[in-house]
């Protein structure tokens, strides 16, 4: 007998022979701008910021740590940040200007080579090694062995009782802790806001690699179009925005995803769906990655007839974007462009209220605070059933936008973002990148997620994300 959740011989039907072939014949509308990495004068730049705040502050040195967290990925963007270090490590940065930059890497296998792999204003890469009994064969904790690494480093350097600014995330803690007991005399301050404060503000040389970033993603979105019909599966659509974008020299093929279903659900990933008449395709480009920097947009597709339901989300949600793009510029308020975005929202019944406290979004607890009820119920998805699989739960567990914002900022992955939404009073300033994007989900019924990518100029907005209409983009059924 087969076990009810096997996997049947032949999940997917389509032909292997067409793989290659969806894409013949695809050019995108525009020609790609690529700009290559960021100058090292860039890097000069912020080291020159960061030690004048450590100045402030009193620090005599500073500790910027990024740990792997698996597939050659970083647990956050400080150290790329700082002096374009892709990897993991400990990098010290005295305060004193006329001391280099000491890394203490390579303590994991995940090593990349030069030129990804060379830091910019680095005299010195220390390799601590991998350390563990069952992988290495070789006693002791990797922890260990960089914190006594950096302690001696710091102590042979004069900094053995000193004021140490740390930067870092959650997975520094052991590190610190140990550095902590290492040097019991030295005292530690976390000095992470002063790299988040530089986030604010993109350089001109910034600008242009989110502006190629978005791109990308434009290019991305046309092939996806280009491929999409009838009979063609999720898998196949996401593989051809990967190609297009990455062929480009994007980064990574992993920071988007693709919902597909007769409802409009967004926030997926592939998993066999083959596109049919009646199904709203939401193509959510959450980080297209490009020289370390992200952009983001999102784009619906309509195949065939859909419902008026479901015309009238997608036309309130592009009317939530272009509300709030018609306010921005220099000196706005951001509580404003935000509540603009939800005037569609109210005037149709949608909402009462833009205020980002009181609105009910998808992934919202009860009013009281306590945990909401997944609904339980069997969604007949034929594509997963084949697989011998089965949804069980009406996801979301209530309607509304996705979240109470209608964006957030841009820059690098990981970094804390500032939210566009009514309780953000903030004025925009030139130089701010940011996405909005208008989203609303009523399960089983209708769903939007639209939005484009905005950079502020000294007299207004640019659209980095306008080489896509971002009015839904339709495919004919027969």
């Amino acid at each position: 007998m087969t076990p009810p959740n096997a996997v049947r011989s032949a999940p997917i039907p389509y032909s292997l022979a067409r793989f290659e072939r969806l894409l013949d014949g695809f050019e995108p509308t525009f020609e790609f701008e690529p700009v290559g990495p960021l100058p090292e004068s860039e890097f000069v730049d912020r080291l020159r910021r960061i030690r004048r705040e450590a100045v402030v502050a009193g620090h005599d040195v500073i500790l910027i740590h990024a740990d792997s967290i698996g597939s050659y990925k970083v647990s956050n963007s400080y150290l790329r940040y700082v002096c374009d270090w892709a990897r993991e490590g400990v990098l010290v940065v005295p305060t004193d200007d006329d001391r280099p930059l000491i890394m203490f890497s390579i303590f994991s296998s995940s090593v990349l080579l030069p030129p990804a792999g060379e830091p910019v204003l680095v005299e010195d890469i220390w390799q601590v090694g991998t350390w563990g009994r069952e992988t290495y064969n070789r006693p002791g904790k990797t922890v260990d062995k960089v914190v006594e690494a950096v302690a001696s480093f710091l102590e042979r350097e004069g900094f053995g009782v000193a004021q140490i600014g740390l930067i870092g995330d959650a997975t520094s803690v052991p590190y610190w802790n140990g550095l902590k007991t290492r040097l019991p005399k030295s005292s530690f301050a976390q000095s992470e806001t002063i790299i988040d404060r530089m986030q604010k503000i993109r350089s001109p040389r910034e600008q242009s690699v989110i502006r190629a970033a978005a791109q990308l993603a434009d290019i991305g979105i046309q092939a996806a179009y280009h491929v999409i019909r009838p009979g063609v599966t999720d898998y196949e659509i996401y593989a051809a925005f990967t190609y297009a974008q990455m062929s480009r020299g994007g980064e990574t093929g992993d920071g988007y995803q693709i919902g597909i279903n007769r409802y409009g659900t967004h926030c997926g990933k592939p998993y066999g769906h083959v596109v049919r008449d009646g199904d709203l395709i939401n193509l959510y480009i959450s980080a297209v990655i490009y020289q370390g920097y992200t952009a983001q947009i999102a784009r619906m597709i309509a195949v065939g007839d859909i419902t008026d339901k479901q015309e009238e989300v997608l036309q309130m949600c592009v009317e939530g974007v272009e509300k709030a793009a018609s306010l921005v510029r220099p000196g706005a308020l951001i509580s404003d462009v935000a509540n603009a975005s939800f005037e569609p929202y109210i005037a149709r019944g949608y909402l009462t209220s833009a205020d980002s406290r009181t609105m009910p979004y998808n992934w919202v607890s009860e009013d009281d605070g306590k945990p909401r009820l997944i609904p339980r119920k069997h969604v007949v998805d034929e594509d997963w059933e084949r697989q011998g699989r089965r949804l069980m739960h009406v996801y979301p567990a209530t309607l509304g936008p996705h979240n109470p914002n209608v964006g957030h900022s841009v820059s690098m992955q990981k970094f804390a973002n500032y939210n566009i939404q009514s309780n953000n009073h903030d004025r925009l300033e030139e130089g701010m990148t940011f996405v909005l994007h208008s989203q609303w989900l009523e399960p089983e019924v209708a769903g939007c997620n639209v939005g484009d990518c905005y950079l502020v100029t000294a007299d207004g907005a640019e659209n980095l994300s306008c080489h896509t209409p971002l009015a839904p983009h339709r495919v004919r059924a027969g």
